[in-house]
């Protein structure tokens, strides 16, 4: 199974197992990203592709040992308990397993911050000069501050209708505030660059390709879309997936693809035509190599003992 180095925030829930309950979508939820999963008790070495922004992980249910490693490198190990925060900055993916010690489902929760938040928070408290800082990861602490943020998005997540876009932007805004004033790097100042888009732009963006998928794509059309050059846009969409726009809509038909050979008994001509394809040996190319299998082998493997996870996962060479 290989992953590539970096994906989109909204990607990045792809790479882990189990099962996501609730999303943060819609006007409220701009230059945040708000995920709640629950998982597995027991998760097998993985290889979790890094995002261009800082990532929360708040663990709200669940006791676990969990150990993660930079690649090749020597396993750290943390006790997970409820309340238990992680904060991943790291511009390079990483190597994590888990196993829980007791009886409670695994609950966790995701907050991708957008770097606007922080630019923002950065010129508010160090001057209207200062860049947008790097933020020192932390492994498995607790700071209320950051665990009441979090309660607050969680409830307007879970239990409102419809979420305030006043409500969630000024908490977000004081949660990237709290995030540069307590846990700024000072000593290694690697300042983060505007190389991607903003995640509002970024799923508006996803959701065109999603629409998409049969028609094809247009570069210059989604560029228009978040009023920027194709240039421009071409080189910030790869700052957030470290694909092309290109690359990264074919990614998606393939994954859309893997999905309908796997889920259902339909001939494959159709299910290539369904992800834009009106050759089927223009798609069987594709799909081998995207995945290095046909689609017939593919469909045959899913079948076997094989887990179908095994073969689920698009190839980036």
């Amino acid at each position: 199974m290989e992953v590539p180095p970096r994906t989109s925030a909204e990607e990045h829930r792809n790479y882990f197992p189990g099962k996501m309950i609730h999303l943060g979508e819609g006007p409220a939820w701009q230059n945040i990203l708000v995920e709640i999963h629950t998982r597995p008790a027991v998760g097998r070495t993985m290889l979790i592709p890094a995002v261009a922004e800082p990532q929360l992980h708040w663990q709200i249910s669940g006791h676990v040992v969990c150990e993660d490693r930079e690649l090749g490198g020597k396993w750290n190990t943390h006790r997970v308990e409820p309340g238990t925060l992680f904060l991943i900055t790291s511009p390079d993916p990483y190597e994590l397993r888990w196993e829980s010690t007791g009886p409670d489902p695994i609950m966790v929760m995701h907050a991708t911050i957008g770097l606007p938040l922080f630019g923002r928070a950065a010129k508010e408290l160090l001057g209207s000069s200062a860049r947008t800082p790097q933020l020192k990861e932390f492994n498995g602490i607790r700071d209320p501050v950051i665990v009441s943020f979090l309660e607050m998005l969680r409830q307007e997540l879970c239990e409102q209708k419809v979420a305030s876009p006043s409500f969630v932007q000024g908490i977000a805004q004081s949660l990237a505030t709290h995030l540069v004033r307590t846990y700024r790097d000072d000593e290694h100042p690697r300042h983060h660059r505007s190389s991607s888009l903003p995640a509002f732009q970024l799923h508006r963006i996803l959701k065109m390709m999603d629409k998409s998928l049969a028609e094809g794509i247009n570069v210059g059309a989604l560029a228009a879309a978040v009023e920027m050059s194709e240039s421009h846009f071409s080189r910030l969409f790869k700052g957030n997936t470290g694909f092309s726009p290109s690359q990264y809509f074919i990614r998606l038909r393939m994954s859309k693809s893997q999905e309908l050979l796997r889920d259902t008994a339909r001939p494959i001509i159709e299910i290539g035509m369904d992800v834009g394809y009106t050759s089927p040996s223009h798609f069987a190319h594709v799909f081998r190599k995207e995945t290095g299998l046909s689609p017939h082998e593919y469909r045959e493997r899913t079948k076997s003992d094989v887990s179908p996870d095994d073969f689920s996962r698009i190839a980036t060479g």
